[in-house]
C-alpha cells in the first residue's frame, strides 16, 4: 500500500505566521484595553476617594464652624459687642478659613448666615451673622398665653400667614392637657377615626415638624417655597405650582381679595417654619450676668440687703414696705421718701410682686416713726422721668427667681405680622415699633434697646398700664441663636451645611438643635460663602455687605 503524503506548498507556509501576528495584536488590544480600563478605575476610585475625604473634611469645616459660634456666644454681651456683634459681622462669620493651600480651590472655610428678614416678614436678603430664636413666636407658651389671656394662644396663632380658626384651635386642641375640643378645634376622637389612628400629645410639641400631624396642616404651609432651606428664595423655587401650592383650601378660603393685607400678613415663602420656634428664651440676669434681685422671696432681710447693695436705702425700704402693705394709697395727701422709715424685716410679706413695673408711681401708707397714725410713701420710681431709672430696674430686678424667661417676643426683630399678633397690642404700637427700633443690637451711634421698656422711653406706649399689659409677652432680645453654617471648599468640590440652634443660657453654650441640610445642597453660591483672599483682604468680598437672594 502506498502511502501519499501531502507536503505543504511555500503558499500555505506563508499563511500561518500572519494568522498567528493577527491573534497576538487582538490579544495585546485586549490587554491594553484591560489595562487602559483598570488605570481608568483606579483613576476613578483615586478621585472618589479624594472627594469623599473633601466631604469628610467638609463636615468637620461646619464643626469648627459650630464650635466657634458657641465660643463667641459665651463671651458677654459687651465682648460680643467688642468682636463686631452676631447681627452682621462679616469678619467673623464670613469665609473664615480652616484649611489653608497654596492651591486656592483647596482652601476650605466655613460661613454663618442667617436670613435678613424685612419689616413685613418677607426675605430680603441673606447676613453674615446669628438669629435670634426670640424673634419667632414659641409654639409652647402657647397653652400659657391663654392662662395669663383670654384666647391669647390663638391671637398669637393668628398672626401667622394663611392661619384660619380651624387650624389654629386645633393645634391649641393637640397641645392643652385636656380632650375638650374648641369651637373649630380637633380632639383625640377625631384622630382615632383617621387610617391609621393615633391619639393627641396633650403636651408641649418636640419639634416644629409635629405639627405636620395636626388636622389643616400642610407641608406648604408648613415650608413655604424655600425647598432648599436656604433662607431665600431662590429662581427655582419660584413659578406658577410653588404660589398656586402655598396653602391648602382652608387656608386659602380665609384669605379672600376682601380680606387678604399684605401688611399684616406677612410672606409665606419660608411657611410657618420660618416664624415658630420650640427654643427662645432669655436669661433672667443683669448685664454682668449676675442672677436679678428676685422681688419677692421670702427672706425679706437678705432682699433689703441686695436691694439696698444695688439702688440704696430708699428703694430698700420701699420694696419691703410694698411687700408687707395690704395695697397701695389712692388719696391726695403728700407722701415723703421711704428713706425716713425703718422696715421691720422680720414682719412676714402680705403680697407678691406682678410685675417690676408696679413699683412706678406706686404709693403706700405706713406706720409713722413716731407712731402717730399713718404716712404716705411715695415710689422712688416716679412716672414723671422713667428714661432715667427705668433700664437699671429691669436689669437688676425680676418678679421669678427662674434663671431664665422662656419663650417672649423679640419687639426689636420680630416680623411684623408676629407683632400685630401680642395680646393687646394696636396697630399704632406696632406702627410705632417698627419706625424706632434697632435690628442690629450692637448698632454703632445707635440708642442702645436693651429692655422692652424702651417703648415708653421713645413714647411708642404712653400708658403704664398699657406696658404692664404687654410686658408678659415681649422682650428686646433673647439668648438663643440660629443660624446655618456651611463648610465648602473654594473650587467648589466639596461641601457640607447643618442648620443649628445654640442656647446661652447655661454656663457652656450648647447646641440643642441639629439639622444636616447636605442633601439639599450647597445652598448658598460661592460668591456669597466668600473666599479666604480677595483684594488682599481675608474674608473680604467687595459690593453690598447684605447679600440679596441669588439662585445658586
Amino acid at each position: 500500500m502506498i502511502v501519499h503524503r501531502h507536503i505543504p506548498t511555500d503558499r500555505a507556509r506563508r499563511k500561518r505566521p500572519g494568522f498567528v501576528l493577527i491573534i497576538v495584536l487582538v490579544v495585546l488590544v485586549v490587554l491594553t484595553l484591560g489595562a487602559y480600563t483598570f488605570t481608568e478605575l483606579m483613576q476613578t476610585h483615586r478621585v472618589a476617594t479624594e472627594l469623599s475625604g473633601r466631604q469628610v473634611q467638609a463636615r468637620l469645616l461646619v464643626d469648627s464652624g459650630v464650635d466657634a459660634v458657641r465660643l463667641f456666644l459665651m463671651h458677654s454681651p459687651e465682648q460680643q459687642a467688642e468682636l463686631g456683634g452676631h447681627f452682621y459681622n462679616e469678619y467673623e462669620f464670613k469665609a473664615r478659613n480652616v484649611i489653608p493651600d497654596l492651591d486656592m480651590a483647596m482652601n476650605g472655610n466655613y460661613t454663618v448666615l442667617a436670613p435678613l428678614i424685612d419689616d413685613m416678614g418677607n426675605l430680603a436678603a441673606v447676613r453674615y451673622g446669628l438669629e435670634d430664636e426670640s424673634s419667632r413666636l414659641n409654639l409652647n407658651i402657647l397653652i400659657m398665653a391663654d392662662q395669663l389671656v383670654s384666647d391669647g394662644g390663638r391671637t398669637l396663632l393668628m398672626a401667622l400667614p394663611g392661619m384660619n380658626d380651624d387650624i389654629a384651635d386645633a393645634i391649641l386642641d393637640w397641645m392643652d392637657e385636656d380632650d375638650e375640643s374648641r369651637p373649630y378645634g380637633a380632639e383625640r376622637d377625631y384622630y382615632e377615626r383617621l387610617d391609621p389612628p393615633y391619639t393627641t400629645k396633650n403636651g408641649p410639641l418636640d419639634t416644629v415638624e409635629e405639627l405636620l400631624l395636626i388636622r389643616g396642616v400642610t407641608p406648604q404651609l408648613l415650608f413655604g417655597k424655600d425647598t432648599n432651606r436656604n433662607g431665600m428664595v431662590d429662581a427655582h423655587e419660584i413659578g406658577p405650582q410653588s404660589t398656586a401650592n402655598a396653602m391648602d383650601p382652608l387656608a386659602m378660603a380665609s384669605l379672600t381679595d376682601e380680606t387678604y393685607d399684605p401688611l399684616t400678613e406677612g410672606s409665606l415663602d419660608r411657611g410657618w417654619s420660618g416664624y415658630l420656634t420650640l427654643y427662645s428664651q432669655e436669661l433672667n440676669a443683669n448685664e454682668a450676668g449676675e442672677q436679678r434681685i428676685y422681688l419677692n422671696g421670702d427672706d425679706l432681710q437678705l432682699l433689703h440687703e441686695d436691694l439696698e447693695a444695688t439702688f440704696g436705702t430708699e428703694v430698700a425700704n420701699f420694696v419691703i414696705a410694698y411687700r408687707q402693705a395690704d395695697g397701695n394709697y389712692s388719696g391726695d395727701e403728700d407722701g415723703v421718701q421711704a428713706n425716713v422709715i425703718e422696715v421691720d424685716l422680720l414682719t412676714e410679706a402680705t403680697r407678691t410682686i406682678g410685675q417690676v413695673l408696679d413699683l412706678v408711681d406706686a404709693r403706700l401708707e405706713f406706720p409713722s416713726p413716731d407712731g402717730d397714725g399713718m404716712i404716705v410713701l411715695n415710689s422712688p420710681f416716679p412716672l414723671l422721668g422713667l428714661g432715667a431709672y427705668v433700664d437699671a430696674m429691669m436689669d437688676n430686678m425680676s418678679i421669678n427667681d427662674s434663671p431664665t424667661i422662656p419663650g417672649r417676643l423679640n419687639i426689636n426683630q420680630a416680623p411684623r405680622s408676629l407683632l400685630m399678633g401680642i395680646p393687646g397690642i394696636s396697630e399704632e404700637i406696632v406702627e410705632g415699633i417698627l419706625s424706632n427700633r434697632v435690628q442690629d443690637p450692637g448698632g454703632m451711634g445707635l440708642t442702645p434697646q436693651k429692655h422692652e421698656t424702651w417703648l415708653m422711653t421713645a413714647l411708642v406706649v404712653t400708658s403704664i398700664d398699657e406696658m404692664k399689659a404687654l410686658q408678659p409677652f415681649i422682650c428686646a432680645g433673647g439668648d438663643v441663636y440660629r443660624a446655618q453654617i456651611v463648610g465648602y471648599f473654594e473650587g467648589g468640590s466639596a461641601s457640607s451645611r447643618v442648620e443649628i440652634v445654640v442656647d446661652r443660657t447655661t454656663p457652656t453654650t450648647r447646641v440643642v438643635f441639629w439639622r444636616d441640610l447636605s442633601h439639599l445642597g450647597r445652598g448658598y453660591p460661592l460668591s456669597v460663602l466668600g473666599y479666604t483672599y480677595t483684594d488682599g483682604a481675608p474674608g473680604a468680598l467687595g459690593g453690598s455687605p447684605m447679600m440679596p437672594a441669588v439662585n445658586q
